[in-house]
């Protein structure tokens, strides 16, 4: 993958006189002011003319007018780089992407801060993320109460030079001697202005800070407050940008193999040609001719979470193909999944998102060797606020074993744009879900995980994935814990490429876990909030999972749920 240095936060008329001034073939990619969301690829021909391409993000997936579509804007530029010949104009003309136009990363916030981590993490920090000059302060290790500020050489050398700042009495300083200040943020805006002399006459000049991303869970509504603010009113430009934009930078740390799902033989079983499972936690098929070339083949991927243990690990995978049914149902049999959650509709704007796999009321389906059976009546389906449950039996045919029940948990209320105007309809669902699979696995010690499915399996999925995750995790540890979701975002997209497609999608993963603290803090002190049933069996210390689910009369919907959006396949 790409580093992501040709994206320039510039408009067309600025990349026309930019590109103008290189050689033919040389592109850049820049936000589309006109489709937030979108993207522009502005590339330099012979002949003196600049021709601009939209590139889609549907938040779903990435892709230019219709075409290909990939997991990332990195897969998507890498590939056209690759592939010359698959980029053209109408007429046929082709289109060659030759040399990137770089551009440096921007970061201007004031989120230095990074704690009480170490020296060496913080030099490790700064060489891998920072930018020349770049700086970061935390709290220093040999002298409690003073701090430290760390600045990467501006000249290229690798060195970390680190300044203690001294605190006395509430004075802050550098050097024993000089200015002193009230605050850290007065001490490094004066210092941004004006660079610190050393002794040696060697000038140390803080230039971008490198933000801080871990937290304690309970500030966290402290800190989406600080990450709304705008930083570049022309772009509109925030914190979450800031952050989101660094994790994309991110992608190259990823570069695991994806052989299996490139296969000839494998090919025709993925929605999207360029989202694959990576090979090394890709789930297998067991019950296959191993000797037969992809007949282990499904294009989903286990993903485990921050906290050990049964209940805490989930499979994403992407939406069923009609050729893959019988294989996603044979994963359910085989990897003992009860719960499915799925995020998507049937169809969304005229597209096809996931062939239904589950039964008909009162009409039992077999696929290869599982038969599906929906359970009777009204018992099948019934349609909640925000979802859809619906309840069948799964059984392997010749096996002997048990039926097993299967209850699968349609989330309706993702926007055709976007994301959910308000983290509540998430938070309740997932908590509904995690109650289920509490009540499921107090009988069956052997449970699997929860089966996770959008479209392509990334964009919703991983959001939904990674908003459990961190509840999860402050249910096990507290409120007092440190969390940090851009690295945990990180860390599932090590797990399954792509995962958080969106900024609004990265945004509404902290809004969520805001949410959740706040509802919290207003139940611990007496107050009251929508469908408190849902944290009444919470412990003080931890998040939770209770809930109910009132009877609502069915009403059969198989393809007609909206639901697409910046929130991804």
């Amino acid at each position: 993958m790409s580093a992501r240095n040709w994206l320039h936060q510039i408009d067309g008329k600025a990349a026309e006189k930019l590109l103008k001034a290189e050689a033919p073939g040389t592109f850049l990619v820049r936000p589309s002011k006109a489709n937030p969301g979108d993207f522009s690829l502005s590339v330099f021909r012979a002949g003196g003319s600049v021709t601009h391409i939209k590139i889609q993000n549907s938040g779903d997936v990435y892709d230019l007018f219709g075409g290909t579509e990939f997991a990332s804007l990195s897969d998507l530029v890498d590939y056209y780089v690759a592939n010359p010949d698959d980029l053209k104009e109408k007429g046929g003309a082709p289109i060659q992407l030759v040399t990137p136009l770089k551009t440096a990363k921007v970061t201007t916030t004031d989120r230095w801060f990074h704690g009480a981590i170490k020296g060496k993490d913080c030099e490790k920090m700064l060489k891998e993320h920072g930018e020349l000059g770049g700086f970061l302060v935390r709290e220093s290790s040999s002298n409690p109460g003073s701090f430290v500020v760390s600045v990467l050489d501006p000249k290229g050398t690798g060195k970390v030079t680190h300044v203690v700042i001294n605190n006395r009495g509430g004075k802050l300083d550098v050097g024993g001697g000089g200015d002193t200040f009230e605050s850290l943020a007065e001490l490094v805006e004066h210092y941004r202005s004006n660079p610190m002399v050393e002794k040696s006459g060697n000038v140390i000049s803080l230039s971008k800070p490198l933000n801080a991303t871990k937290i304690r869970a309970a500030d966290i509504e402290t800190r989406v407050k600080e990450l709304s603010k705008e930083t570049d009113p022309v772009y509109g430009k925030h914190g979450f940008w800031e952050e989101f934009e660094q994790l994309q930078q991110m992608e190259l740390d990823h570069a695991f193999e994806r052989t299996e799902g490139q296969r000839l033989i494998n090919k025709s079983k993925n929605r999207y040609k360029n989202i694959l499972p990576f090979d090394y936690c890709r789930v297998k098929l067991e019950d296959v001719d191993h000797s037969t070339e992809g007949a282990d083949y499904i294009n989903a991927s286990a993903i485990t979470g921050e906290i050990k243990g049964p209940g805490n690990n989930y499979i994403a995978c992407q939406g069923c193909l009609k050729a893959t049914v019988a294989a996603f149902w044979q994963m359910l049999w085989e990897q003992n999944n009860r719960i499915i959650v799925m995020t998507t509709a049937v169809v969304e704007r005229g597209k096809n998102k996931c062939a239904p796999y589950w039964p008909r009321p009162d009409e039992p389906i077999t696929h290869g060797n599982y038969t599906i059976t929906p359970h009777s009546g009204a018992d099948f389906e019934r349609e909640e606020r925000d979802f859809f449950l619906r309840k069948m039996t799964l059984v392997k045919e010749g096996s002997g074993e048990a039926p097993r029940e299967i209850f699968q948990y349609h989330f309706k209320a993702w926007p055709d744009h976007g994301v959910p105007r308000n983290p509540d309809s998430v938070l309740d669902f997932l908590m509904i879900v995690n109650k289920q699979m509490g009540e499921i696995r107090a009988s069956t010690p052997t449970l699997g995980d929860v089966v996770v499915h959008c479209s392509a399996g990334i964009g919703r999925t991983g959001t939904f994935i990674v908003i459990d995750i961190l509840l999860k995790l402050m249910e096990a540890k507290g409120h007092d814990v440190p969390i940090d979701i851009q690295q945990t975002i990180h860390r599932v997209r090590g797990q399954r490429p792509g995962m958080i497609q969106t900024e609004g999608q990265y945004r509404f993963i902290y809004e969520a876990v805001a949410q959740h603290i706040g509802q919290r803090r207003i139940i611990a002190q007496g107050g009251s909030v929508p469908n408190p049933e849902l944290y009444g069996n919470l412990s003080s210390s931890g998040g939770g999972g209770g809930g109910r689910a009132p009877a609502v009369p069915p009403k059969q919907m198989m393809s007609s749920i909206k639901g697409r959006a910046g929130g991804g396949k």
